[in-house]
């Protein structure tokens, strides 16, 4: 290596400032990296020996205990590849002032690209003097519990002024003793302060919520420590500092965000002061970082629906700031959220008319700021009430077919329309009408819900009017005869006429028997009325009694009263006849409706009244076989108590002989009486009395 002007830069060397001298070396804690960047000497320029002959230049002293032994090694790697790093180390167990030659030393030319020095498992070499070409010694073989020294220089000349930290790093088997290896003296991690920086590689920051800010930096240290006894924390504006533990800030003060700044660990043994782990320190960094916050005020709308006057705020949706993990209070009033009472309890739902709401924002890092929300309605959505009338359904003539889209409730444009049975279904948007252009239903009410584009809503109420069936009152069914003919008159009134036969006049005429219908039409609906013309039900005659020379005409159905006549033109209201003759008579009847009489033909039978039963020829018996082929022809004889003692039937050719069993009744008068249906369509019956003398001679 090359060692010119040596005077010169030894007296240069001793104004720099540098960390340590041997008897306040670094203590090296466990096998981890070293960073560093020397910059002059200590206090004492050190007798070094060995391959090292000009003294110090820009140096740093390490101490180092080994915890287990085993093989040791390191790679010094500069970060300039002009430096030139030399290094030498010393023990194991010797004492500063008196450290002897070095047991390991290298004063090699090692600077340029990959100019890294140190120690490794393939070297043979414990030397290497200035000018040399090898940068690598032989390992160490340590024990546990020896300690060593271990001096690094960049050697720097006037031509080459380069000063530039190095990174260490440790290898072999052999392990350094640390307390921060060992979880009986730290059970717990250590917690770097504040929070990763963008880049991982910077350091650390700390939120500030103004600047310039005045910290307390021993605030930083229970978090750090980690509820981990026996450490000390301490902190310094420079990396070399820390390392030393020198100049550590005691007092709060005015911090900068552009300054980094550092923390340094070391323990502290409670049962022995000159434990030499005491010296060993861990070192982070950390920088502060402007955190003051901004509020942005916002405005919310929200619809007032239904014109109540209030509507439902999620303040919590307000963008007042942008990073989630901030708090947010809310109050109503700014004196409210400085006194921090009455806040609003449930901001994701708040009830309000339209007003302001201030809110407390509290970043993550404590920083505060205040922000408005102004709540306000969106345009309502003006709508009013309507009536639909609509035309009666045949079928079910309290209902009609109203189309509910058809209601004039609003003129806004940009709006859509629900339907629903009820207010409270149209407030809950439930059993919406699902066909609301042909909504059948009967007189009552139906709520149009009027949306907007922007969720506002309002309701209206349609009254719905079904137009009932408007009838004639004087159109009525009429009851004439079969073979008649008849006017139908539909009354006036009417905007106009369709009868089943064509006709389109109020009345129409010649109509018989039979059912008809008309349209009517008053305004838009039409009612169609239907109307009969019955038949008159025609009389019936139901039976006929004769007796002697008078008959009975008995007649039902019909319209009462009746009209009775036997030519079909002298009428009688008696449905008596007396002094008929014997033999055919031809009766008509005819009721209150004067339509074509009914007629029935009725026999008057021959008149006997004595019969002699004597044998000799002459009104031996009473006959009335000429009425055989009527049906049911019975013929019966009572005595004058009426107590029937002959029938003469078919069986007996419908004679008496004035005989029982054979035996001649006594003279006397006997009653009689004989019953048939006559041969027409109704089979009407008939009964003929009388009375006969029967006269016995003995």
């Amino acid at each position: 290596m090359k060692k010119t002007l040596l005077l010169i830069l030894f007296f240069i060397s001793q104004t720099f400032f540098s960390q340590e001298d041997c008897a306040t070396a670094l203590t090296v804690c466990g096998n981890s990296n070293i960073t560093y960047s020397p910059s002059g000497i200590g206090a004492v320029n050190e007798n070094l020996g060995g391959c090292l002959t000009t003294g110090e230049h820009n140096s740093i002293w390490y101490k180092i205990t080994i915890a287990t032994g085993g093989t040791l090694t390191f790679d010094l790697i500069p970060t300039d590849p002009d430096a030139d790093y030399d290094w030498a180390i010393y023990g194991p167990n010797v004492a500063c002032g008196s450290l002897g030659s070095p047991i390991r030393c290298n004063a090699a030319t090692v600077n340029g690209v990959g100019a890294s020095t140190g120690l490794n498992m393939t070297s043979t070499i414990t030397s290497a003097p200035g000018g040399s070409l090898t940068p690598y010694c032989r390992y160490l073989d340590v024990l546990p519990g020896q300690t060593y020294y271990l001096y690094i220089d960049n050697w720097v000349d006037i031509f080459n002024p380069t000063t530039a930290p190095f990174s260490l790093t440790w290898g072999g088997t052999a392990t350094l003793a640390s307390p921060f290896t060992d979880p009986a003296i730290q059970p717990h991690p250590f917690v770097p302060p504040g929070i990763p920086a963008v880049n991982p590689a910077d350091p650390r920051e700390i939120i500030i919520c103004t600047n310039p800010a005045i910290f307390d930096f021993s605030t930083l240290t229970a978090g750090i420590l980690n509820n981990n006894p026996n450490f000390v924390i301490s902190y310094h504006t420079t990396q070399n500092n820390a390392l030393s533990g020198a100049n550590p800030i005691v007092t709060p003060q005015t911090v900068s965000t552009t300054a980094t700044y550092y923390y340094s660990i070391h323990y502290q043994d409670p049962s022995n002061p000159n434990n030499p782990i005491n010296s060993c320190r861990q070192v982070g960094a950390f920088k502060f970082k402007q955190g003051n916050i901004t509020g942005t005020n916002i405005t919310l709308y929200k619809c007032n629906n239904n014109n109540a006057g209030v509507a439902t705020f999620d303040l919590t949706a307000a963008a007042v700031f942008g990073d989630p993990t901030a708090t947010k209070k809310y109050y109503n009033s700014m004196s409210d959220l400085n006194a921090g009472i009455n806040e609003i309890s449930t901001p994701a739902a708040f009830v309000s008319a339209e007003g302001i709401i201030y809110v407390k924002i509290t970043s993550q890092f404590g920083c505060t700021a205040i922000a408005t929300i102004t709540l306000k309605f969106y345009p309502i959505v003006v709508v009013n009430d309507a009536t639909l009338r609509s035309c009666f359904i045949e079928s079910n003539p309290s209902t009609a077919s109203f189309n509910l889209t058809a209601a004039g409730v609003t003129i806004q444009g940009g709006i859509t329309k629900t339907y629903y049975p009820s207010l409270t279904d149209a407030e809950n948007g439930t059993n919406e009408i699902a066909s609301p252009a042909a909504h059948i239903a009967p007189n009552g009410v139906v709520y149009i819900k009027v949306t907007n584009g922007n969720g506002c809503y309002a309701i209206a109420k349609v009254t719905l009017v079904v137009l009932a069936p408007v009838y004639s009152d004087i159109l009525k069914d009429k009851t004439i005869c079969m073979e008649d003919k008849t006017t139908l008159d539909a009354g006036s009134g009417f905007a106009s006429y369709e009868w089943s036969t064509g006709a389109t006049t109020q009345t129409i005429t010649n109509v018989g028997v039979g059912t008809y219908w008309v349209k009517l039409k008053t305004g838009e609906c039409i009612t169609t009325q239907y109307v009969k013309i019955y038949a008159s039900e025609q009389p019936v005659i139901s039976s006929v009694d004769i007796s002697n020379n008078s008959f009975t005409v008995n007649v039902n159905g019909g319209t009462p009263p009746y009209k009775y006549s036997m030519d079909g033109i002298n009428w009688q209201d008696s449905n008596q006849f007396t002094n008929v003759t014997r033999g055919d008579h031809q009766v008509f009847v005819k009721d209150a409706y004067d339509c074509e009489p009914i007629d029935i033909t009725i026999v008057v039978p021959n008149l006997i009244n004595v019969i002699t039963p004597n044998g000799d020829g002459m009104n031996d018996v009473i006959d009335y076989s000429a009425l055989a082929s009527k049906q049911n022809l019975i013929f019966n004889i009572f005595d004058r108590y009426g107590t029937k003692i002959f029938q003469a039937d078919k069986l007996r050719g419908y004679k008496w002989d004035g005989t029982i069993a054979g035996k001649k009744v006594p003279t006397g008068t006997y009653w009689y009486s004989v019953t048939w249906n006559e041969n027409d369509k109704k089979n009407t019956p008939f009964k003929y009395t009388g009375w006969i003398l029967v006269k016995n001679r003995e």
